[in-house]
């Protein structure tokens, strides 16, 4: 069962989870590439790395750690 779209595509739910997105800073800069990390029953990662057309590329990144950065502190997920 799912919601029938405008295009006659049916959305059917898969999983719902949690997300941590990370920014990047070097040498005192913020970058614009930025990390989303989805914390569901199967973790993924994700870069996303801007376009010019102001769209973003989702690029899949290899998982570092079970480790998030969450109020300045590193929790283990």
């Amino acid at each position: 069962m799912g919601v029938t779209t405008k295009k006659g595509e049916t959305r059917i739910f898969l999983e719902e989870g949690r997300f941590v997105i990370y920014g990047y800073e070097k040498d005192g800069k913020i970058e614009d590439k930025v990390k989303l990390v989805l914390l569901g029953p199967e973790r993924k990662e994700y870069f996303l790395i801007p376009l010019r057309d102001g769209k973003k590329l989702m690029v899949p990144a290899k998982p570092e750690t079970k480790e998030v950065l969450k109020d300045g502190r590193v929790v283990t997920v």
